[in-house]
């Protein structure tokens, strides 16, 4: 008992120089158990933007659109070919890395009562189900993210989840409203901490996610577009409400679009999109496609070949979305623009859309740098009409919305752009991406077994 009393008194004395250093020996300061809100928010808004925005199966899904080609012989992505595996990491990162950091850093700031990181975490969730919705249709949420006391979580209905996307949205921005002192600064590579700029974002992601159940069944499109219109009266006002990330292009810090595009990847630009720009004679086409290193000429890989052609014969992005350096455009405001003028079109036909039409196109050909004058004469040949307006609308949305998944959505929902028919396809075009074998294996549901042609529950015909 002395023994051990004179042991202890001696920590006490030296504390100050070092007994504490080897009390907490097995304890490593590079891997920190706990960590607070900042520490979790900037990592995840950097792989929301690298690897869900911009990761494997976003460039797969730009290959079902014909805007992106691999240079390899059929069959391949382009020609519809994927494998369960193929999801493996895109799926892992949506839920391990994006959704359970999300619902930690919510629960956490909640705990804390830092109110306006608790709003940014539900908005960005939000965010990460929609995509993952949109791509596979039913997924976990309501018994995910309980450790060990739930493996194996049941799939939620599709329309359970876009009830619980609305849900998340105003509960960030009740958050928000509460105008709490603490606020993200350097940790929030997105708005610095602007909260105003977070609401405006969730008012947005209302607008998109209303009007993607404008044909879900149970629902009429004039009832989700006056939603959107409501939504949007609080959404983005300019092109500086964008939620964006740039890319500082040193080496390691690369923007991911310009790495999806190296050579290595045998990635470049389709035909079907670059031809576009050429056929509309779109002012466009020289910021946003690069001419081929070979030949200087802009030129599309088509899909679906049977024989390798030269890699440099065709474009690549131009370096406003695919330089080292660019940014991501993740949600913009020209996306808000044309919500408006379909919804509009929708509500008030297409004369009281032409306005807000012409003002989403104006705002992306003023992101991009394009004078007034040649965004003025192009505009003058893409006027619309009773037949062609949604027709327009989805494809100068297209065009602003660059890169985007939300295109793969547009396109289910619309039928716009059309596509051609691929060379060599597998099957028609996909409504939707494959489970994930991963998956699958540790927790099986019916609902793994839809096909790449199968509808998820708004696509409806």
């Amino acid at each position: 008992m002395k023994k051990i009393l004179i042991v202890f008194l001696s920590c006490i004395l030296v504390d100050i120089s070092g007994c504490k250093k080897y009390i907490d020996v097995n304890q490593n300061p590079n891997q920190p158990i706990t960590v607070g809100e900042a520490q979790i928010l900037a990592p995840v808004e950097v792989d929301i933007s690298s690897s869900l925005f911009a990761g494997n199966v976003a460039s797969i899904v730009q290959e079902y659109m014909q805007v992106a080609a691999l240079n390899q012989v059929a069959p391949d992505a382009g020609t519809y070919l994927m494998y369960n595996t193929d999801m493996d990491g895109d799926w892992t990162n949506l839920y391990s890395t994006c959704l359970n950091n999300l619902v930690t850093l919510n629960q956490m700031a909640e705990a804390d009562g830092k109110t306006n990181y608790s709003g940014i975490a539900k908005i960005l969730t939000a965010y990460c189900l929609g995509t993952g919705t949109d791509l596979w249709g039913d997924i976990p949420y309501s018994q995910a993210f309980k450790g060990i006391a739930n493996l194996t979580p049941k799939y939620d209905a599709q329309k359970d989840i876009y009830t619980q996307i609305q849900s998340l949205l105003d509960a960030g921005i009740a958050d928000i409203a509460k105008g709490g002192t603490i606020v993200p600064s350097g940790d929030d590579y997105i708005y610095a901490g602007d909260m105003t700029k977070w609401t405006k974002l969730a008012y947005t992601l209302k607008a998109r996610y209303y009007m993607h159940l404008s044909k879900a069944p149970g629902n009429t499109a004039a009832a989700q577009a006056q939603l959107v219109l409501t939504a949007l009266e609080n959404g983005m006002q300019s092109n500086d409400d964008d939620f964006k990330m740039a890319y500082p292009g040193a080496a390691g810090q690369e923007n991911p679009w310009q790495q999806n595009f190296i050579s290595a990847s045998t990635l470049v630009l389709a035909n079907t999109v670059v031809d576009g720009f050429k056929t509309r004679n779109d002012p466009r086409l020289s910021i946003m496609v690069a001419p081929a290193t070979n030949t200087g000429l802009y030129t599309g890989l088509p899909e679906g070949l049977t024989s390798i052609n030269s890699l440099e014969d065709y474009s690549r992005p131009g370096d406003f979305y695919g330089a080292a350096g660019a940014t991501n455009y993740i949600v913009n405001y020209s996306e808000a623009l044309f919500l408006k003028a379909e919804a509009t079109l929708i509500t008030s036909g297409y004369t009281a859309a032409q306005p807000i039409y012409q003002a989403a196109v104006m705002s992306h050909m003023n992101k991009l740098g394009v004078s007034a004058g040649n965004a003025s004469t192009y505009l003058s040949s893409r006027t619309l009409t009773s037949a062609n307006a949604e027709q327009l609308i989805i494809e100068e949305k297209n065009i602003a919305n660059f890169l985007s998944l939300e295109n793969f959505n547009d396109y289910r929902r619309t039928g716009f752009p059309v596509l051609p028919v691929v060379p060599n396809a597998l099957s028609t075009v996909p409504r939707r991406v494959l489970y994930p074998e991963v998956e699958i294996i540790s927790n099986p549901q019916p609902q793994q077994s839809a096909k790449l042609t199968d509808r998820v529950w708004w696509d409806a015909q």
